[in-house]
């Protein structure tokens, strides 16, 4: 069967299946079983399939027609314009979180501006899953001490393998532990996280696909959807020095509850996503007493 037949084929059992944007995922799928890029599809749609790859494409939209996310399909995930290798084990990156790292970037400048020479701005990036926020800052400040950590060791594996294939590994320092237990206390700039933060009672809410196949622990806090949140905080406390920033990912839902758990720290801020939802939440260390 040609290409473009294919395609249309493809199309047609995503959008039966109730699959989201399905062209884009049955091109996403196609683009992935023939190692091509898109404008390849457009030049060539008169490409006869050979039997094999048309039996791993069937295969493939046939586990995305049951929800399964592309991203799991195909094994990867692109995020701050670095090509991250997904799996089951972590959370698939999306493009909101990227405006966590935007607010460390511009946090981080008058630190950066300090210290020209030493010591370095020091990172650790809390339930790092894929890696993706700590790779990020890793690309974007070079002279930063980056650490991760998170409490699956699955996810830590993933995260190491992303950072060796963009060369990053020298560069980030990996922990396996719950949230920041076992950092040392009072050394690090900045504590960033994309922590779970839906509640069970949203659960209904969540795409299938989420709930069904992305790690639960990652998704879901608890009841309310603070519970991890409301123990980051205080351990940040601890392992920030006496200037240093909280940076976390929220929603909407919990914005207000966040504001009201940061109320003892310092210049917090509560910054939306491009849909106008709050995203990001960030706050100074409170002043000693």
């Amino acid at each position: 069967m040609q290409l473009r037949q294919t395609l249309n084929a493809a199309v047609e059992m995503l959008t039966a299946a109730g699959v989201p944007s399905p062209r884009m995922n049955a091109e996403l799928l196609i683009m992935f079983t023939l190692a091509c890029d898109r404008a390849y599809l457009y030049a060539h749609p008169e490409r006869e399939l050979t039997p094999d790859e048309t039996q791993r494409y069937d295969e493939a939209r046939a586990r995305r027609a049951t929800g399964v996310p592309a991203q799991y399909i195909t094994g990867h995930q692109e995020f701050w314009g670095l090509d991250l290798i997904v799996s089951p084990a972590v959370l698939i990156p999306r493009p909101e979180t990227e405006h966590v790292v935007e607010t460390v970037l511009e946090l981080a400048k008058p630190k950066l501006v300090e210290r020209r020479a030493s010591p370095p701005v020091r990172l650790v990036d809390i339930g790092t899953g894929s890696g993706a926020i700590a790779l990020a800052l890793a690309k974007e400040l070079p002279s930063a001490e980056i650490h991760a950590a998170d409490i699956s060791a699955e996810a830590l594996e993933v995260a190491r393998a992303n950072a060796a294939r963009h060369e990053l590994a020298s560069r980030i320092t990996f922990h396996r532990g719950d949230l920041l237990n076992g950092l040392p206390h009072g050394e690090f700039d900045f504590v960033v996280s994309n922590p779970p933060y839906v509640g069970e009672s949203e659960e209904d809410s969540v795409q299938l696909e989420v709930r069904k196949f992305e790690p639960r622990n990652a998704v879901f806090a608890g009841p309310t959807g603070l519970e991890v949140i409301e123990r980051l905080i205080p351990q940040a406390q601890t392992v920030l020095s006496s200037d240093g920033w909280l940076v976390f990912e929220i929603s909407g839902t919990i914005a207000e509850a966040v504001r009201h758990s940061l109320a003892a720290w310092a210049e917090v801020q509560l910054t939306n996503d491009l849909r106008g939802i709050a995203r990001v939440a960030a706050a100074r260390k409170p002043p000693s007493r």
